[in-house]
């Protein structure tokens, strides 16, 4: 008899190469030591994780900047041919709430347009700042996307106000960024935290969405992630949440489509997302 499921995992993954540090600040462009941390999640991390995913035999989603796709097609169709799901991450990664309208909506269009050219089929959104400006969500909604992944406003998918677009809730405490992100121009005093300490925070934090009964949208970059002890970490926390046999794991886009939203109350959160367990393995 089949385990009734309790919460949804979803991993995901931020593919943004040199393109966040540009992003962030401009003139990163010069400086090439900088550009060169996000070169290692596209020549190394992102080869790394698709590896470890497959021997996991865990699908994951992979939101992805249309200028990374634009320099990276060749990562990008490795993703897919793993058969990961492929997000919107914007064109550049500025956030929306820097953008005019205009500049907003060709934005979206043109990532759409190169994500399709390279045989992806989005339908999920995560903004490059996990913000949005008062267009964003009439914008997805118009380019026929149906989820967004960027709130920290529940731990239960939701539908936002006056539209169809689902959020699929995320939290810093589950980004890998907070946690080991670190730069030589702001962060010469932020400690860079142990694989240790990360992988207890994790665990904790995805047993009390699990025992809520809600969904745990843990998010990650090939160029943070992607480093060989964290990756040791991240092999192990996946091995532990495959161990709650009542936690489902599916991509973002499985998650979305799963979503039975009450009428009533507006936060019923029902998964049905398909299973696919291996043989002896107990993976998905």
């Amino acid at each position: 008899m089949p385990i009734p499921v309790q919460s949804t995992f979803v991993p995901t993954f931020d593919f943004d190469a040199e393109e966040v540090w540009v992003g962030e600040n401009p003139a990163n462009a010069s400086r090439p030591g900088v550009l060169s941390q996000g070169t290692y999640g596209a020549k190394v991390g992102i080869d790394l994780v698709l590896r470890l995913l497959s021997a996991k035999g865990i699908l994951a989603t992979f939101f992805v900047p249309g200028r990374v796709a634009e320099r990276y097609p060749d990562q990008v169709h490795r993703i897919l041919d793993d058969g990961h799901e492929v997000g919107v991450h914007g064109y550049t990664h500025r956030s929306p709430t820097d953008l005019t309208l205009e500049e907003e909506s060709e934005e979206l269009d043109r990532a759409l347009s190169i994500l399709r050219s390279l045989g992806a089929d989005p339908v999920g959104y995560r903004s490059p700042s996990w913000d949005f400006s008062k267009h964003t969500l009439s914008l997805l909604s118009a380019a026929g996307l149906t989820y967004s992944s960027n709130m920290m406003d529940d731990i239960r998918p939701y539908r936002h106000q006056g539209c169809d677009i689902l959020e699929l809730p995320v939290q810093w405490i589950l980004d890998d960024a907070p946690h080991f992100w670190f730069d030589d121009v702001a962060n010469w005093s932020k400690k860079i935290s142990t694989p240790s300490e990360v992988r207890e925070i994790w665990e904790e934090e995805f047993l009390g969405i699990h025992e809520l009964g809600g969904l745990t949208v843990l998010t990650m970059h090939p160029q943070i992630i992607g480093r060989p002890s964290r990756l040791r970490m991240l092999d192990a926390f996946l091995d532990f949440v495959k161990a709650q046999e009542s936690a489902r794991l599916c991509t973002a886009r499985e998650a979305a489509a799963a979503v039975s939203l009450s009428t009533a109350t507006g936060r019923l959160f029902r998964s049905r997302c398909a299973t696919r367990r291996s043989n002896g393995t107990g993976g998905i």
